[in-house]
Protein backbone atom coordinates (compact mmCIF):
# COMPACT_ATOMS: atom_id res chain seq x y z
CA UNK A 1 0.00 0.00 0.00
CA UNK A 2 1.43 3.36 -1.04
CA UNK A 3 0.74 6.02 1.57
CA UNK A 4 2.08 9.53 1.23
CA UNK A 5 3.55 10.62 4.58
CA UNK A 6 0.95 12.36 6.71
CA UNK A 7 0.58 16.07 6.07
CA UNK A 8 -0.70 18.08 8.99
CA UNK A 9 -3.09 20.99 8.57
CA UNK A 10 -3.43 23.57 11.32
CA UNK A 11 0.31 24.03 12.01
CA UNK A 12 1.23 23.95 15.68
CA UNK A 13 -1.63 21.59 16.55
CA UNK A 14 -0.07 18.30 17.55
CA UNK A 15 -2.99 16.51 19.22
CA UNK A 16 -4.84 15.63 16.02
CA UNK A 17 -7.18 12.68 16.04
CA UNK A 18 -8.60 13.02 12.53
CA UNK A 19 -6.83 11.20 9.71
CA UNK A 20 -8.33 11.89 6.28
CA UNK A 21 -7.52 9.31 3.62
CA UNK A 22 -7.78 10.60 0.07
CA UNK A 23 -6.61 9.69 -3.43
CA UNK A 24 -4.84 11.82 -6.04
CA UNK A 25 -5.86 15.45 -5.86
CA UNK A 26 -5.83 15.72 -9.63
CA UNK A 27 -8.62 13.16 -9.99
CA UNK A 28 -10.48 12.57 -6.74
CA UNK A 29 -13.60 14.71 -6.54
CA UNK A 30 -14.99 12.70 -3.63
CA UNK A 31 -11.80 13.27 -1.62
CA UNK A 32 -11.99 17.01 -2.21
CA UNK A 33 -15.33 17.43 -0.46
CA UNK A 34 -14.36 16.64 3.16
CA UNK A 35 -10.83 17.98 2.62
CA UNK A 36 -11.98 21.46 1.58
CA UNK A 37 -14.62 21.54 4.31
CA UNK A 38 -12.06 20.73 7.01
CA UNK A 39 -9.72 23.38 5.64
CA UNK A 40 -12.36 26.08 5.34
CA UNK A 41 -13.67 25.45 8.86
CA UNK A 42 -10.17 25.33 10.33
CA UNK A 43 -10.57 21.83 11.72
CA UNK A 44 -7.22 20.15 12.30
CA UNK A 45 -6.48 16.89 10.47
CA UNK A 46 -3.72 14.80 9.00
CA UNK A 47 -3.87 14.09 5.27
CA UNK A 48 -2.98 10.62 3.98
CA UNK A 49 -2.76 10.28 0.19
CA UNK A 50 -3.14 6.84 -1.37
CA UNK A 51 -2.88 7.20 -5.18
CA UNK A 52 -5.21 5.50 -7.60
CA UNK A 53 -3.52 2.52 -9.21
CA UNK A 54 -4.23 1.05 -12.61
CA UNK A 55 -7.04 -1.44 -12.36
CA UNK A 56 -8.62 -2.21 -8.99
CA UNK A 57 -7.85 -0.18 -5.89
CA UNK A 58 -9.85 -2.50 -3.65
CA UNK A 59 -7.00 -4.08 -1.73
CA UNK A 60 -5.10 -0.82 -1.15
CA UNK A 61 -8.12 1.21 -0.13
CA UNK A 62 -9.54 -1.57 2.06
CA UNK A 63 -6.62 -0.88 4.38
CA UNK A 64 -8.48 2.19 5.64
CA UNK A 65 -12.02 2.02 4.22
CA UNK A 66 -14.55 -0.83 4.42
CA UNK A 67 -15.90 0.07 0.98
CA UNK A 68 -12.50 0.05 -0.69
CA UNK A 69 -13.14 3.65 -1.77
CA UNK A 70 -12.04 7.16 -0.84
CA UNK A 71 -12.46 9.26 1.18
CA UNK A 72 -12.39 7.85 4.70
CA UNK A 73 -11.91 9.59 8.04
CA UNK A 74 -10.56 7.97 11.16
CA UNK A 75 -11.06 9.45 14.62
CA UNK A 76 -9.22 7.27 17.10
CA UNK A 77 -10.88 3.86 16.84
CA UNK A 78 -13.78 5.18 14.74
CA UNK A 79 -13.75 4.92 10.93
CA UNK A 80 -16.19 7.01 8.94
CA UNK A 81 -16.52 6.42 5.21
CA UNK A 82 -18.32 8.15 2.35
CA UNK A 83 -18.16 11.92 1.93
CA UNK A 84 -21.70 12.51 3.21
CA UNK A 85 -21.14 10.27 6.23
CA UNK A 86 -17.95 12.18 7.05
CA UNK A 87 -19.74 15.52 6.81
CA UNK A 88 -22.51 14.42 9.17
CA UNK A 89 -19.96 13.00 11.62
CA UNK A 90 -18.15 16.34 11.64
CA UNK A 91 -21.43 18.22 12.02
CA UNK A 92 -22.07 16.41 15.31
CA UNK A 93 -18.73 17.63 16.66
CA UNK A 94 -18.10 21.04 15.13
CA UNK A 95 -20.10 24.21 14.60
CA UNK A 96 -20.57 25.63 11.13
CA UNK A 97 -20.64 22.46 9.05
CA UNK A 98 -24.26 23.21 8.08
CA UNK A 99 -25.96 26.63 8.16
CA UNK A 100 -27.44 27.73 11.47
CA UNK A 101 -30.70 28.95 9.93
CA UNK A 102 -33.20 26.03 9.70
CA UNK A 103 -34.49 26.95 6.25
CA UNK A 104 -30.99 27.39 4.85
CA UNK A 105 -29.90 24.15 6.51
CA UNK A 106 -32.78 22.19 4.99
CA UNK A 107 -32.03 23.58 1.53
CA UNK A 108 -28.29 22.93 1.92
CA UNK A 109 -28.83 19.33 2.94
CA UNK A 110 -31.14 18.69 -0.01
CA UNK A 111 -28.76 20.31 -2.51
CA UNK A 112 -25.76 18.41 -1.14
CA UNK A 113 -27.70 15.13 -1.24
CA UNK A 114 -28.73 15.84 -4.85
CA UNK A 115 -25.08 16.38 -5.77
CA UNK A 116 -24.06 13.26 -3.85
CA UNK A 117 -26.48 10.98 -5.68
CA UNK A 118 -27.04 12.68 -9.01
CA UNK A 119 -25.48 14.36 -12.03
CA UNK A 120 -24.21 11.07 -13.44
CA UNK A 121 -23.76 12.36 -16.99
CA UNK A 122 -21.62 15.27 -15.80
CA UNK A 123 -19.44 12.87 -13.81
CA UNK A 124 -19.11 10.49 -16.77
CA UNK A 125 -18.53 13.07 -19.50
CA UNK A 126 -16.45 15.52 -17.47
CA UNK A 127 -14.27 13.48 -15.15
CA UNK A 128 -12.36 15.61 -12.65
CA UNK A 129 -8.86 16.42 -13.82
CA UNK A 130 -7.58 19.65 -12.28
CA UNK A 131 -4.44 19.90 -14.35
CA UNK A 132 -5.73 19.96 -17.91
CA UNK A 133 -7.98 22.07 -20.13
CA UNK A 134 -10.27 20.28 -22.58
CA UNK A 135 -12.57 21.43 -25.35
CA UNK A 136 -15.58 19.14 -25.34
CA UNK A 137 -16.31 17.54 -28.71
CA UNK A 138 -19.89 16.59 -27.83
CA UNK A 139 -22.41 18.20 -25.52
CA UNK A 140 -25.40 15.85 -25.39
CA UNK A 141 -28.79 16.95 -24.09
CA UNK A 142 -28.34 14.96 -20.88
CA UNK A 143 -25.15 16.86 -20.08
CA UNK A 144 -26.89 20.16 -20.77
CA UNK A 145 -29.63 19.09 -18.37
CA UNK A 146 -27.10 18.37 -15.60
CA UNK A 147 -25.27 21.67 -16.10
CA UNK A 148 -28.52 23.63 -16.26
CA UNK A 149 -29.76 22.03 -13.05
CA UNK A 150 -26.54 22.92 -11.23
CA UNK A 151 -26.82 26.47 -12.53
CA UNK A 152 -30.41 26.61 -11.28
CA UNK A 153 -29.44 25.30 -7.83
CA UNK A 154 -26.58 27.75 -7.48
CA UNK A 155 -28.70 30.72 -8.50
CA UNK A 156 -31.48 29.63 -6.15
CA UNK A 157 -29.17 29.33 -3.14
CA UNK A 158 -27.39 32.60 -3.83
CA UNK A 159 -30.64 34.53 -4.31
CA UNK A 160 -32.56 32.95 -1.45
CA UNK A 161 -29.86 33.18 1.22
CA UNK A 162 -27.97 36.27 0.06
CA UNK A 163 -24.55 34.76 -0.77
CA UNK A 164 -21.69 34.93 -1.27
CA UNK A 165 -21.92 31.18 -0.61
CA UNK A 166 -24.80 28.88 -1.45
CA UNK A 167 -26.49 28.92 1.94
CA UNK A 168 -25.48 32.37 3.11
CA UNK A 169 -22.47 34.34 4.22
CA UNK A 170 -20.28 31.40 5.25
CA UNK A 171 -18.80 28.41 3.47
CA UNK A 172 -20.62 25.25 4.59
CA UNK A 173 -20.91 21.61 3.56
CA UNK A 174 -23.13 22.37 0.57
CA UNK A 175 -20.33 24.47 -0.94
CA UNK A 176 -17.90 21.63 -0.31
CA UNK A 177 -20.14 19.23 -2.22
CA UNK A 178 -20.13 21.49 -5.28
CA UNK A 179 -16.42 22.36 -5.09
CA UNK A 180 -15.46 19.61 -7.61
CA UNK A 181 -17.94 21.10 -10.08
CA UNK A 182 -15.98 24.35 -10.01
CA UNK A 183 -12.90 22.44 -11.13
CA UNK A 184 -14.95 20.78 -13.90
CA UNK A 185 -16.20 24.18 -15.04
CA UNK A 186 -12.57 25.31 -15.28
CA UNK A 187 -11.29 22.17 -17.00
CA UNK A 188 -14.02 21.81 -19.62
CA UNK A 189 -15.10 25.43 -20.07
CA UNK A 190 -18.69 24.71 -19.06
CA UNK A 191 -20.99 27.63 -19.76
CA UNK A 192 -22.96 29.05 -16.85
CA UNK A 193 -25.10 32.08 -16.10
CA UNK A 194 -23.15 35.11 -14.83
CA UNK A 195 -24.21 34.51 -11.20
CA UNK A 196 -23.28 30.84 -11.31
CA UNK A 197 -19.96 31.56 -13.05
CA UNK A 198 -19.12 34.14 -10.42
CA UNK A 199 -19.81 31.57 -7.73
CA UNK A 200 -17.60 28.97 -9.44
CA UNK A 201 -14.81 31.56 -9.64
CA UNK A 202 -15.33 32.39 -5.97
CA UNK A 203 -14.80 28.75 -5.06
CA UNK A 204 -11.72 28.45 -7.26
CA UNK A 205 -10.21 31.52 -5.61
CA UNK A 206 -10.50 30.15 -2.07
CA UNK A 207 -7.08 29.58 -0.50
CA UNK A 208 -7.99 25.96 0.19
CA UNK A 209 -8.98 25.32 -3.43
CA UNK A 210 -5.83 27.05 -4.65
CA UNK A 211 -3.79 24.77 -2.39
CA UNK A 212 -5.59 21.66 -3.65
CA UNK A 213 -4.95 22.69 -7.25
CA UNK A 214 -1.29 23.49 -6.59
CA UNK A 215 -0.82 20.07 -5.01
CA UNK A 216 -2.60 18.42 -7.93
CA UNK A 217 -0.35 20.09 -10.50
CA UNK A 218 2.85 18.76 -8.94
CA UNK A 219 1.62 15.18 -8.59
CA UNK A 220 3.55 12.79 -10.79
CA UNK A 221 1.01 9.97 -10.64
CA UNK A 222 -0.90 9.21 -13.83
CA UNK A 223 -3.68 6.63 -13.78
CA UNK A 224 -4.53 5.37 -17.30
CA UNK A 225 -8.26 5.03 -16.70
CA UNK A 226 -8.74 8.61 -15.55
CA UNK A 227 -6.46 9.89 -18.31
CA UNK A 228 -8.43 7.98 -20.95
CA UNK A 229 -11.74 9.37 -19.68
CA UNK A 230 -10.51 12.94 -20.01
CA UNK A 231 -9.01 12.25 -23.44
CA UNK A 232 -12.29 10.77 -24.66
CA UNK A 233 -14.18 13.91 -23.64
CA UNK A 234 -12.64 16.12 -26.29
CA UNK A 235 -9.56 17.95 -27.49
CA UNK A 236 -6.73 18.49 -25.03
CA UNK A 237 -5.91 22.19 -25.10
CA UNK A 238 -3.42 22.39 -22.25
CA UNK A 239 -1.70 20.20 -19.67
CA UNK A 240 -0.48 22.26 -16.72
CA UNK A 241 0.81 19.36 -14.67
CA UNK A 242 4.39 18.63 -13.75
CA UNK A 243 6.18 16.86 -16.58
CA UNK A 244 7.06 13.25 -15.90
CA UNK A 245 10.58 12.28 -16.82
CA UNK A 246 10.65 9.47 -19.37
CA UNK A 247 13.07 6.68 -18.53
CA UNK A 248 15.39 5.75 -21.39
Amino acid sequence: MHFQPGRQFNPGVTDIMYQLYIANKNYSSWSLRPWVLLRELGIAFNEQVVPFAEGSNWDAFRGFSPTGKVPALTDGETTVWDSLGIVEYLAERHDGVWPGDPQARAWARCAAAEMHSGFGVLRERCTMNCGIRVQLEEFPAALTQDVDRIDELWQQGLEQFGGPFLAGARFTAVDAFFAPVAFRVQTYGLKLSPAAQNYATRLLNLASMQQWQADALVETWREPGHEAEAKAAGILLQDLRKTIAVKK
